[in-house]
């Protein structure tokens, strides 16, 4: 489970747009890209070229 403080404070590394997290999935999720970032071991994989469509 990732700290509501860091929630708060990510953003898109593509539009800096805001995130929205899947606690059940370990995703992170911007809409506006259509894009999820996954989090391994509670650290987002905020690379871009990591990141997978939807």
């Amino acid at each position: 489970m990732l700290d509501q403080k860091l929630l708060e404070i990510l953003a898109c590394p593509k539009c800096k747009g805001e995130l929205e997290y899947k606690p059940k999935e370990d995703l992170l999720i911007c809409h506006a890209c259509r894009l999820k970032y996954r989090i391994e071991d509670d650290i987002p994989i905020m690379l871009i070229d990591e990141a997978e469509s939807f």
